[in-house]
């Protein structure tokens, strides 16, 4: 292997060490996030409320959108990521409330 294809193979790898770590936080990061939206669903089934919030699902969207063009992540992505997550929440709110 000449050196160039070393030095691309070695820049390969911390690429995707990098990766894997962030995949890592991202995980733990969604473990911890469902942990207190969970907690919500049981606080919102204890007292009646309804598992959905839509003027707080705008207004999250909206902050997000604003922060992926602050971290040059596609707009549209990210909505499209936390609506994602949004209905799994709203799926463990009604479980809680059944």
């Amino acid at each position: 292997m000449t050196d160039a294809a070393e030095r691309a193979a070695e820049l390969l790898k911390e690429h995707r060490d990098s990766i894997d770590r962030l995949d890592a936080i991202l995980v733990y990061t969604l473990g911890e996030r469902f942990k207190h939206t969970q907690a919500v669903g049981k606080l919102k089934a204890e007292h009646d409320l309804p598992p959905s919030d839509p003027a707080r699902e705008e207004l999250q969207i909206a902050r997000l959108e604003d922060l992926a063009n602050r971290a040059h992540l596609d707009p549209d992505f990210a909505k499209a990521f936390l609506n994602f997550i949004i209905q799994e929440v709203i799926r463990h709110h009604k479980k809680h409330q059944e």
